[in-house]
């Protein structure tokens, strides 16, 4: 028997789970793998040579194609990951050949407060160490190669420094006239380290590298990492990388990796991690697990490569989209489907009752610290009042030409009337509604959840994207700030209006993606603002330019590229059984 998550902590259900995991090799031969395919990382990990699978089953039809999202979650997240991992585990019950697709998890957040995205309760991805520790190395292998054009741009300023143009040329390299006022990256580490934000590199002599203001931003916002989420193949990962724009010249020409000549060893880094991770469920369907996260600071999306390869190996493949619908879902609906050509069968669109009460006016939650006891009693106005935020976005979610299905995402604290709140303003908004308990039973309590998501994957819908790709920057910034985020306009600094100006009189710029970055705490771009804030605009900080990956990326309010680690994290409570070697404490 299952442990019981309301007596026992994540890591110690993903534990006990683990005794009776399937093996890769099993896990293989359930997905109808040839054995070539299956690339081992261990026994209960392994990598999937999509290659070899696309092109094996290139006429086989896609499955149904699922996307999860979520309303607009508290500090503490409303279980997207679980719910996914529910959801497919309910599927699995109720007979269906199912693959799901979640993103890797930061080392930033598994060490700080959010924890490792694995899922929870009965609803997790394992083995849950290797999933929360590094996996297969390639979130080490997006380090490797952003971090390598960062070294070919500050080694090439410090020798164009140091030589004149005939030495230049006697080492086989010309004057890129780099700015040092002007470089668009930074180094990237994958943990949340505030202090790392802004710093001098170069401190010494002509040795010791060029002096300039420098800084880092956390792994999984490089657009190394975004490449893997939108990329086709190899070849199409090595284009991509070449024209990942690095710094800028005098005169205000980009300066790319191919410019560096980096852009071919930065692709070495990345071959084997181009394959997607194999991984299962509690309850053994099988996981894919590759690219992500954050889709406030990125695109946060698992990749376009797994969900090619799960809609080819399953009749149902689930995909998760990072935090809410307004950020996560508009990304997966504007960007993910239009790079990959995929059109989603259904969404879902994960509630809780306690970030309703939040939304409805309920002290906002500080993680870390205990809930406040305003959440812990029935409290049928508040949640009425936060269903205002979900119903804005059903509404986001119906743009897209899709009904939404509503899980109602049960904590064992819900009360029956706070619960039959939701479902009737939901069902009212034009949404299926499900009660899904599967934290607290696994697949058996996601039933009724699989039943709603197999009858609306039945239903035609009309997908459509929000904006054409011949739309102007501003004017795309405008349809998401006012249609999706329910603004009344955008604002604009005086260096975001002069980049977005520039960017939309560059027919090659102008033809890219848009991928925002906004707080994911709130529709407005303040954290602080809850529900559905009125009179208010977009204010748009900085525009940055990811050739490479496909898209620009409007900066909005005063969010991090670089998030700050907490006072209390959650490192402080990992440790390892000297004994057996397993980690304890993960979550």
């Amino acid at each position: 028997m299952p442990l019981d998550p309301t007596k026992h902590a994540d890591w110690e259900i993903a534990e006990a789970a683990e005794k009776n995991m399937k093996t890769v090799y099993e896990l293989g031969e359930l997905l109808g793998l040839e054995k070539h395919e299956l690339l081992p990382h261990g026994h209960y990990v392994a990598k999937i040579d999509f290659k070899s699978v696309l092109q094996r089953l290139k006429n086989r039809p896609d499955g149904k194609y699922v996307d999860v999202t979520a309303i607009t979650p508290t500090p503490l997240g409303e279980g997207k990951s679980t719910t996914t991992m529910g959801l497919t585990q309910g599927l699995g019950k109720r007979g269906k050949n199912v693959v799901a697709a979640i993103r890797q998890p930061s080392g930033g957040p598994t060490m700080n407060i959010k924890g490792s995205a694995a899922g929870g309760g009965l609803s997790q991805c394992i083995p849950l160490t290797p999933f929360s520790l590094g996996l297969t190395g390639d979130i080490n292998a997006i380090m490797n190669a952003h971090n390598l054009a960062m070294v070919a741009l500050t080694s090439r300023m410090q020798h164009e420094f140091n030589y004149n143009d005939e030495q230049l040329a006697k080492r086989g390299l010309r004057r890129l006239n780099i700015d040092p006022r002007n470089v668009e990256m930074k180094w990237i580490m994958d943990f949340c380290a505030q202090a790392l934000r802004d710093i001098i590199i170069g401190i010494g002599g002509k040795d010791d590298g060029f002096m300039m203001r420098s800084g880092f931003a956390i792994a999984v916002s490089s657009e190394v990492m975004a490449i893997l989420a939108v990329a086709k193949d190899l070849k199409d990962m090595r284009e991509r990388m070449g024209r990942i724009v690095v710094a800028y010249d005098k005169s205000g020409n980009p300066i790319t990796t191919s410019d560096l000549d980096v852009a071919g060893a930065m692709t070495a880094w990345m071959v084997e991690a181009l394959n997607p991770n194999l991984m299962q469920t509690i309850e053994g369907q099988p996981v894919l697990v590759h690219a992500g996260p954050f889709a406030n600071i990125a695109i946060g999306q698992s990749s376009i490569i797994a969900d090619r390869v799960g809609l080819k190996l399953g009749d149902y493949h689930v995909t998760e989209s990072g935090f809410a619908a307004d950020i996560g879902f508009e990304k997966f609906w504007n960007l993910k489907c239009r790079f990959s050509g995929l059109k989603p069968n259904a969404a879902v669109l994960v509630a809780t009752i306690r970030a309703l009460k939040c939304h409805g006016g309920a002290p906002i939650p500080v993680p870390g610290r205990p809930l406040p006891e305003e959440y812990k009693s029935e409290n049928v106005g508040w949640v009425e009042k936060g269903c205002e935020n979900l119903v804005h976005m059903i509404n986001v979610i119906k743009k897209a030409g899709i009904n939404p299905v509503v899980c109602i995402n049960a904590f064992y604290t819900d009360t029956d009337n706070e619960i039959k709140a939701v479902r009737r303003i939901a069902e009212a908004a034009g949404a299926r509604v499900a009660l899904s308990k599967h934290w607290q039973y696994g697949g058996e309590g996601a039933l009724e959840l699989a039943d709603a998501v197999v009858d609306a994957c039945n239903e035609p819908n009309d997908f459509k994207f929000l904006y054409e790709i011949s739309t102007p920057l501003r004017t795309r910034i405008e349809l998401i700030a006012e249609q999706v985020y329910g603004a009344d306009g955008v604002e604009y600094s005086p260096e975001a209006l002069n980049k977005a100006k520039k960017m939309e009189a560059d027919p090659e710029i102008a033809k890219l993606g848009t991928c925002m970055v906004k707080t994911h705490l709130s529709l407005s771009d303040n954290p602080n603002l809850k529900g559905v804030p009125k009179g208010w605009k977009l204010f748009i900080r900085d525009i940055l330019t990811f050739k490479g990956a496909g898209f620009v990326v409007p900066v909005a309010g005063a969010i991090k590229l670089m998030p700050g680690t907490a006072s209390d994290p959650a490192y402080r409570r990992v440790d390892v059984d000297t004994d057996t070697g397993k980690v304890k404490g993960l979550f």
